[in-house]
This record gives structure tokens, sequence and C-alpha cells, in this order.
């Protein structure tokens, strides 16, 4: 088997007369007689081999013919440059290895008609397709730029237990485990961890997954997803802000790297740049609400369909800030000037929220009384409580939704198209 030397986005005319080893999967076959095309497919895309006589050793004419889509091979070939190829360039094998044979597969890859429980049910057959393959390698590419940003602006990344004694937030749903003599629960988020961290690292992120026992069946909704959250000593929700306006910038950057891919597999990406995030206090979102017909009060928290609505406004990415303080988690903390508000924001995306943030509580009595206003025990969280007696800094932070951020970016109908293998209320395999 030729040891593979490049991917196919790697070969370009510049190569034209090198020898390349390529590696993957049998797209597509097309024979014209003593012709035969065969398109390769990779991670990073597709490139034509052609078997030609006279080009190809005649071995290879006759190997080629038993090939089916979807059968595993490895090439070693000449590059030559065309202005009929697609990619404007193709390759001439010059060596032929089928490392497996493909059976019929389960779900269409080709043209897309299979509905979305079926692909999932076979989601590894499914993500060979080409868009999921442009989904994919672009979401890695995505994590590296968001955390080479938080690295820029001090950040350290770290990783806080998934495995807890008690809720994070208090009240909500968690999933039981059984660990060893006693029952304890998945995280849903690690605020509390990260929190405590500004009092040493100061500046801390994790990306890492997170679990939530809500009864959702809805398009935004998982029950296992990746978070990004970061939290900053010596920082407030407006600074926190304006790291996360530089991270969008860094995020859109990369999209727009790869636009041509997303396009051709139609994805169509939903930023053309961040040159300045608005900022639209809670009060004023309500009141252009109200001017589009929606009956809405201080107090009532956004839906989809009205954070989609504000977009006439203020166009497809936008913070809403100032949030009643009763709307906001415990550690939220309440705006000086006005105690009904809380110093918090959410960052919209396509009408969808991807990020929600706040400058938190630092001291242990504020804490408390928050608490209890919310009915929730004190005693509960003394493990946390008591590391507000040693010195807790100022400080704020966010939690991002990786999944709903890249189903948001590239405009899909469904946050599981944005997993490559989604737990919901209902999927629990493959």
């Amino acid at each position: 088997m030729p040891q593979k030397t490049h991917f196919t986005s790697e070969i370009t005319p510049d190569l034209d007369g090198r020898e390349v080893a390529l590696a993957g999967w049998v797209w597509e076959i097309r024979d014209l007689g003593k012709v035969k095309f065969v398109i390769l497919r990779d991670r990073d895309g597709m490139i034509q081999l052609t078997f030609k006589p006279g080009k190809t050793p005649e071995s290879l004419l006759e190997l080629v013919s038993s090939l089916n889509k979807e059968d595993v091979i490895a090439v070693r070939g000449i590059v030559a440059a065309s202005k009929i190829a697609r990619a404007g360039v193709e390759v001439f094998p010059q060596e032929l290895s089928i490392l497996a044979k493909a059976k019929p597969l389960p779900v269409d890859i080709w043209n897309n008609t299979s509905d979305l429980p079926t692909r999932l049910k076979y989601r590894a057959v499914d993500l060979k397709n080409p868009r999921n393959l442009a989904i994919f390698t672009l979401a890695s590419e995505i994590l590296r730029a968001i955390r080479d940003t938080l690295y820029r602006h001090k950040f350290i990344e770290v990783f806080t237990p998934k495995i807890i004694s008690t809720s994070t937030e208090g009240g909500a749903e968690l999933f039981t485990v059984l660990y060893f003599e006693r029952v304890a629960y998945l995280a849903q988020s690690p605020q509390l961890y990260k929190e405590q961290l500004t009092a040493s690292l100061e500046r801390v992120f994790e990306i890492a997954p997170a679990y939530r026992a809500e009864r959702h069946n809805t398009d935004y909704h998982l029950n296992e997803f990746i978070s990004i959250d970061g939290e900053a000593a010596f920082m407030n929700y407006r600074d926190i802000m304006d790291v996360l306006e530089d991270l969008m910038r860094s995020v859109v950057s990369v999209v727009k790297s790869r636009e041509d891919r997303l396009k051709r597999w139609g994805l169509r990406p939903a930023l053309e740049d961040v040159s300045g995030i608005p900022r639209v206090e809670y009060e004023e979102a309500l009141a252009k609400l109200r001017s589009l017909g929606y009956d809405v009060k201080w107090g009532d928290d956004l839906n989809v369909e009205m954070q989609r609505a504000l977009m006439k406004y203020y166009g497809p990415l936008y913070f809403i800030t100032d949030f009643p303080a009763d709307l906001r988690p415990f550690y939220t903390k309440r705006s000086e000037e006005d105690p009904k508000k809380s110093e918090s924001y959410d960052l919209i995306l396509n009408g969808i929220e991807i990020v929600s943030g706040a400058t938190r509580v630092h001291t242990r009595e504020v804490l408390e009384a928050e608490m209890r206003r919310r009915s929730l025990d004190p005693s509960a969280f003394e493990g946390h409580l008591s590391v507000f007696d040693w010195g807790m800094p100022p400080h704020a932070g966010f939690g991002l939704g990786f999944n709903r951020l890249l189903m948001a970016l590239l405009g899909l109908e469904n946050v599981r198209e944005a997993v490559l293998y989604p737990r919901d209320r209902y999927r629990l395999e493959p």
C-alpha cells in the first residue's frame, strides 16, 4: 500500500509532473470506454483519478473495473495540470491498492435525500457526506481560533470535574450517577469551579461536555453538548463582551477562509464580518418588540421568534444586556444603579442565544442572600461559599454553547446537525 503523502486539497497545478500518494474513498466512477475516471474523496475534498491506456499500467485498467462506490483505496500516481478537470488538476495512477470493499450504504450521501432521523441512526455513514465533512473540519478550526483568542487575552485552559455531588446552579434537573456507595450527578456547568479558579489562576477557560437533564425536544436543545466556558478575575460583564467581540471576529475570519467549500455544499455563513456588535439593553429590546406587535412585559424571557424579530433593528449578531436580576442565576451581580437589573448579557446569532454571561457576585453575604431569595439553602453550597472567605476577586464570565454557535453560523436547521453523535431526550445511540 502506498503511504499517503497528500490530502486531496493539497493537489494543485503547481505539483504538475510530481509523484504523489493519495488514500480515501471512491466517490464516483465514470466509464467512458477506454478512459475511466474515479473521483477520490478524503476528509479535505475530492480529486479526479484518470485511468487511460498509454498512461496507466494495463493491470490497473482491469482493477479499476472492480471498484464500487465507497471502496477504500490508496493510489500512487503522477499529477497533471488540466483545463478540463474540476479542480484544474488530475492524477494518473501508477499503483492502486483496494484496502476495503464497501456494501451499499443505508443512507444517501450523494444526493442528500435521507431524512435526519435515518441519517442519525447511521451517523458514522452519514458523516462521509462532504457537507458534514465541511461542517466538522470547520468546527475543529473554529475551536482552534477560539483557543488562540482566549490565550491571547491571557486565559489559560483548565478541566473541571464532570461528576459532582450537588447542583451547580440549584434547581436544575441533573442526571444521576451511581458513584460507589453514593449518588452523584453529571455537571450541567463548570460555573462554580471556574469562579473558584479566578481566586488563583485569574483567567480560565474550559472546552468540555456539559449535561442537562431537561425534557426538551426542540431543534435547539441537547442533553449533552460542548460548552465553552470562561471566567476572569478583575473584569466585569462589559469587559467580557469585549473579549467575545474579539472571539467572534476570529471565528468569522475562519469561516470566511472556508467560504468556497461551505457554499459548494449548500452552507451559507450567517456573518460576513464583525466590525462591532450592538449592545441592546433589555428594556430597549422590549420596546422594539412591542412596536412589532409582541405582548411582552418586564420580567418576560425572550424566545427565538422574538430574538429573530429583533434582527430587523440590530442585524444577525447582537447582545441583549442588563436583564432583570430575577431572570438570572443566583451568582449574577445586580446593577448598583438599579438593583432590579443585573450586570448580564446574552449574545444572539441568527435569533439563537449562543452565549450567556454576567458579572458575578464576589462577596459571601450577598451570595447567600441571593440563594435564599431563590429558595436555595446556603448550607448545601458550603464547600463553594467557603472559598469566598479566603479572598475572592471581582470576576465575570461567559458560557458559550459550541454546537449552537456552529448551527447558527452555518444556518443549520437543527442543532443535531452540528454534533457528531447527538444525545437528546430520545437518542442514546449510536
